[in-house]
């Protein structure tokens, strides 16, 4: 346990001590052996920044905080309710320090407010619903642009949201659940104030969220999912992944000692699991085909240095993504996003993006990817049509690809349910 260091040698009125979020890890002995739900093992630690913070430290939420994958929490605290508590209610005191109401109005009030006097706290909310407080962020994000010019203002915690109960994993709710486009809002302030982080497994989700709570004067967004998904990085790597912001996956790539002939690059849990599987399938189906994967943490490393100070220089974004090869990139949210903040790099040219583009409903995950053409088998027919060494002999591949969605699109209206293939599939490392 040790203090939180302070930005700016300011203080906050109430210090933050926080456990070493390490001894939370999964344990991960190699990429994609475990599974793990991302935000139950983000909840318990969490829950142990509440019980050495009980009196400078709230949890805002919605209605959502068990949903969410936080229910570790009422381990040491309750929902804060000062009203007359009934029998039936749940984990319900009047010292709770989860403030959670069915109005993200109010808790987005509550948590600015809170903030303000000097103390800290986290919004978990759905994705999808985070959109109810846009101005309200605005208008916070507006006053820390301004409140840096101002040289008596004392640095305040910064506003941290977890987005969870993602677009791609809405299995019951369905399109009115299917909105990842807040952080196309959030990208439009200035660069000195937001932040946008995917973590795409539980290690890097502890990391960022970590790095998260001892920052100042930030607004940072956390999108993480809460089902059980594929566990990539152990501890190590995925603190050095989360300091880099992106990097090359070797494990992942098959390139090395040479040029890649194209970059498959991904951004969020789910499509990082597609891109995986689709590398995969590129190992098995073209042996000579050499494959970069590029997994991206913090969104905002694909804008230039001049743009944002966590921006990559192009020397740094050419020599991963290259000048000229081929980039796939599977995206969280809406796929012109990611052409919106590289619209400046060298290699933006060759750059195809997939992403959410507005087709949803209540439907199994992997309907999901392929009703947005973000699944392992159209990632793997946009390869052969964008390398030209695959040229004419890979037709016969391709409409295998178109063949394999159609077969799922007909096993699920048969059995309501993906494709054990495609369910249970799990990384061959041996590849």
């Amino acid at each position: 346990m040790s203090a939180n260091p302070h930005a700016n040698g300011g203080l906050l009125r109430h210090d933050l001590r926080l456990p070493d979020f390490r001894d939370y890890a999964m344990k991960v002995q190699k990429p994609g052996a475990v599974d793990g739900e991302a935000t139950r093992v983000q909840g318990e630690f969490i829950r142990d920044v509440v019980k050495c913070n009980s009196n400078n430290f709230r949890v805002f939420s919605p209605d959502e905080t068990n949903s969410n994958r936080w229910g570790a929490l009422f381990e040491v605290t309750n929902r804060c309710s000062t009203a007359e508590i009934i029998p039936g209610d749940d984990h319900v005191a009047p010292d709770g320090r989860v403030m959670e109401m069915l109005s993200e109005h109010q808790c987005e009030g509550w948590l600015e407010g809170y903030l303000l006097t000097g103390r800290h706290g986290m919004f978990s909310c759905y994705e999808a619903f985070i959109h109810i407080v846009g101005s309200m962020f605005n208008q916070h994000a507006k006053w820390l642009k301004v409140s840096h010019q101002i040289p008596w203002r004392r640095p305040i915690a910064s506003l941290n949201y977890l987005l969870s109960s993602h677009v791609w994993r809405q299995d019951h709710n369905g399109f009115s659940h299917q909105d990842p486009g807040f952080i196309d809002h959030v990208v439009n302030k200035k660069a000195g104030v937001i932040r946008v982080y995917l973590p795409p497994d539980a290690n890097t989700l502890l990391s960022v969220t970590d790095h998260c709570l001892r920052s100042r004067n930030y607004v940072n967004v956390i999108v993480a999912g809460k089902q059980p998904a594929p566990q990539w990085l152990n501890m190590d790597a995925a603190i050095k992944h989360c300091t880099a912001g992106l990097g090359i996956w070797p494990w992942a790539s098959n390139d090395q000692g040479g040029e890649p002939d194209l970059v498959m690059a991904c951004c969020g849990d789910v499509p990082t699991l597609e891109t995986l599987a689709a590398a995969e399938l590129l190992r098995t189906l073209f042996p000579r085909l050499k494959v970069r994967v590029i997994n991206v943490v913090n969104l905002m490393k694909l804008q230039p240095q001049r743009e944002h100070p966590h921006g990559l220089s192009d020397k740094e974004f050419d020599s991963l993504f290259t000048t000229d090869k081929p980039i796939i990139f599977a995206f969280h949210g809406y796929p012109w996003l990611i052409h919106r903040l590289t619209y400046r790099r060298t290699n933006h040219k060759n750059l195809h993006v997939r992403g959410y583009k507005e087709e949803g409903t209540t439907t199994t995950p992997f309907d999901m990817v392929v009703l947005n053409d973000l699944d392992r088998f159209h990632l793997v027919m946009d390869v052969i049509d964008r390398v030209p060494k695959l040229g004419r002999f890979a037709v016969h591949t391709r409409q295998a690809m178109e063949d394999k969605r159609v077969e799922h699109k007909s096993y699920i209206a048969k059995y309501g349910d993906d494709q054990p293939d495609i369910r249970d599939w799990k990384w061959d490392a041996t590849r």
